[in-house]
């Protein structure tokens, strides 16, 4: 705990120092790191949506198609990705997918003694290395929670035109009525939160990897359990603060 305190505190003081343009980073590696964990993770992204989507909207019509309220599909799928589904399980396919690299990238330098290599030249591993991943997570991680929110409720309305003849008028219509500009900018937050979580703790594990390729593989399955966890945890603590505060 007292470690990872440390590197939280750490990290902190990199961020900082990178926003006043005083951080030792290349902008080619935060440019890079961008273009893997956004354009690289569209169509995993893409699929995962538009299933989810796809179950919400099923699941709920199976309810409400018992009181002939089909048309509130739209609603509920509307809500559904905007608050919860689209940051949360946006975020669960990057802890899989840039959370376990950014272990097993900085595990294997720290096998290598790359690490070591880059303090003796003076460079502080947690601005050249940990600084550039975590900006390019709180970059991508909002667009693509907007690309799955706009996707899962495309997934919804196949469901809803399909099997209940609702248009696409009054499915627009519908998921225009039920979303605030509040529900939208919780689930902008929420996938903020999930950035940070992915990319500090897959960081933190990779930096703390043994020097062989067996403790490089724990250390990135450690980093892809502890992530899940934190993010669901996380996900349910804003969701009841939100919910006791009326938002």
């Amino acid at each position: 705990l007292g470690r990872a305190c440390s590197f939280m505190g750490a990290v902190s003081l990199a961020l900082l120092a990178a926003f006043m343009g005083r951080a030792r980073m290349r902008a080619s590696d935060f440019w890079l790191a961008v273009q893997q964990n956004g354009p690289g993770a569209l169509p995993i992204v893409a699929l995962i949506a538009v299933l989810v989507g796809l179950i919400l909207a099923f699941v709920g019509a199976v309810q409400l198609e018992a009181f002939g309220a089909q048309i509130y599909i739209a609603n509920r799928v509307a809500i559904g990705m905007t608050r919860e589904m689209g940051a949360l399980m946006t975020a669960v396919i990057m802890a899989g997918r840039t959370g376990a690299a950014y272990a097993a990238e900085l595990g294997s330098m720290q096998a290598n003694e790359e690490i070591d290599a880059l303090q003796t030249f003076g460079f502080p591993p947690l601005e050249f290395l940990v600084v550039p991943r975590v900006m390019a997570l709180l970059v991508s991680m909002p667009i693509l929670t907007c690309f799955a929110d706009a996707l899962g409720m495309m997934g919804g309305f196949v469901i809803g035109w399909g099997m209940y003849d609702i248009s696409a008028t009054q499915y627009i219509n519908q998921s225009l009525v039920m979303i605030s500009t509040t529900d939208f900018f919780i689930g902008l937050f929420k996938s903020l939160v999930f950035a940070l979580l992915i990319g500090l703790i897959g960081c933190y594990y990779g930096l703390n990897s043994g020097r062989n390729a067996q403790a490089v593989g724990q250390a990135t399955t450690n980093a892809v359990v502890s992530i899940i966890v934190a993010l669901v945890v996380s996900d349910a603590m804003i969701t009841v603060i939100c919910t006791r505060l009326g938002i």
